[in-house]
């Protein structure tokens, strides 16, 4: 490191040292997108710092990591082919849908292999993050600042558990599904899951074999897509590993068939119609919810309408008693450690409003990389994020023609990543993506302004 440096960040608080990274970019965290931006800075010569609070690699699909919301019973919901990096693939032996212990070694071996672990400073964490001029200062829990030309921000967006609020109070056990490991949990209890989300119905899943009774509560209806259709991973089914090949609403016309003709129709077991188009939302990608609906093992209620004591009222007017209720009911998108204001957050929006979900359209030197949810494209899509981040820190230094073009291009008008489709309204559909588009403008950009 250089000699400490007495500095002071843009609050006016002074630190006795802050250490002076200047030419060096911050990154934090070391999950998938982490471990995918630390590897295209270094592949480009770009100097960096990476911090990580646990004590190694993987983020949420560390299981022991006091951090993750990971269970012992969870898969990946897409192939291993749509989401593995094309330079890097899951092992030939991998499942197609891989357990999360195959996952967190995949990240162990990715960064041993591109020689990542001698970058990254373990067991930190970032405190806040602060613009002074044309810097950003860093603090650290233990105290530490320093000063970086630029900031990739890396730390995922399931961290922050979302807790809705009903009239009432539930006496009996309450969680958040982040706070689930173990279908140990459910021995001999009265099981109520709020929200039907993925992880909501793995829990509901989960739950058959050892609670004595499991209701699952959805305010909404969903589209149920099985993991197979044809005996093919349902996300390289047809167009499903990423290229275009119908109008959106074609597509959706006829996949909605094709789920009508090849599983069993939802809204037969208690599944609300749904109140959107296919793809304007993210489908439950299960293959045993519909299955133990038709067993009777699980029964869909409405939503909650009050708690009263371990009783728990819905919306249809019945009732019933439970010992345990699982909040399965997704995140708030949150970054504590920076005033959302740098983000480009405005008032009443639910993200940062970002060029491609990664450039500020201001700064130059603060990014958000892996801020997407999509129908697929899973490590790779980071990957080209990546890329696109060290290349402009790169034309920046080396090219200033460049780097002044695409400046002007991230400070226009954002490309159409969603190629149709009307998402739904809901907070994570924020930051959704479709797979094939965003794949497209991401190689438009490194074969073009970024090339």
């Amino acid at each position: 490191m250089n000699e400490p440096a007495t500095e002071k960040i843009a609050t006016g608080e002074e630190f006795e040292k802050v250490v002076d990274r200047s030419q060096r970019v911050c990154i934090i965290g070391a999950g998938p997108a982490g471990l995918a931006t630390a590897r295209a800075l270094a592949r480009n010569g770009v100097l960096y710092d990476q911090f990580e609070r646990h004590h190694d690699v993987g983020g949420v699909w560390d299981i022991d990591s006091e951090f993750s919301n990971m269970y012992e019973s969870a898969h990946l919901i897409s192939s291993k082919k749509s989401t593995e990096f094309h330079d890097f693939p899951l092992p030939d032996e991998a499942a197609d849908y891989p357990d999360h212990a195959t996952i967190k070694k995949y990240f162990r071996d990715f960064a041993k292999a591109f020689g990542l672990y001698e970058r990254i400073r373990f067991e930190v964490s970032v405190e806040k993050v602060e613009r002074d001029d044309d810097a950003w200062i860093v603090e650290l829990d233990t105290g530490e600042a320093f000063r970086y030309d630029a900031v990739c921000i890396a730390n995922g967006h399931l961290n922050d558990p979302n807790w809705p609020r009903f009239p009432g109070e539930f006496t009996g056990e309450m969680i958040h599904s982040c706070e689930y490991r173990s279908s140990d949990l459910f021995a001999d209890k009265k099981v109520l899951i709020v929200g039907a989300g993925n992880s909501g119905c793995d829990l509901a899943v989960d739950a058959v074999h050892r609670a004595e009774s499991i209701d699952i509560s959805m305010r909404r209806g969903y589209y149920v897509v099985p993991k197979y259709i044809f005996g093919v991973p349902a996300a390289d089914f047809g167009a499903g590993a990423g290229k275009l090949s119908m109008p959106m609403w074609l597509k959706q016309k006829v996949d909605s068939l094709l789920l009508r003709t090849i599983a069993p129709d939802p809204r037969k077991y208690g599944i609300p119609e749904p109140d959107h188009k296919l793809y304007e939302s993210h489908p439950i990608v299960n293959s045993q919810l519909v299955y133990h609906l038709g067993h009777g093992d699980i029964e869909v209620r409405p939503n909650v309408e009050r708690f009263e004591e371990k009783t728990v009222h819905f919306t249809d007017g019945t009732s019933a008693d439970y010992d345990l209720v699982v909040m399965a009911t997704g995140y708030r998108l949150t970054f504590p450690f920076i005033d959302p204001g740098h983000l480009h957050w405005r008032e009443g929006q639910k993200a940062p409003d970002l060029y491609l979900n990664i450039f500020h359209p201001e700064y130059d030197d603060l990014f958000v990389m892996g801020l997407i949810e999509s129908d697929g494209g899973g490590w790779q899509i980071r990957d080209w994020q990546a890329e696109a981040v060290a290349r402009f820190l790169v034309a920046q230094r080396e090219d200033p023609k460049r780097a002044e073009e695409f400046r002007k291009l991230k400070r226009g008008p954002a490309p159409d990543t969603s190629g149709g489709v009307n998402y739904s309204k809901f907070d994570r559909m924020a930051y959704y993506v479709r797979n094939s588009v965003y794949r497209q403008r991401m190689q438009e950009l490194l074969d073009g302004p970024l090339g």
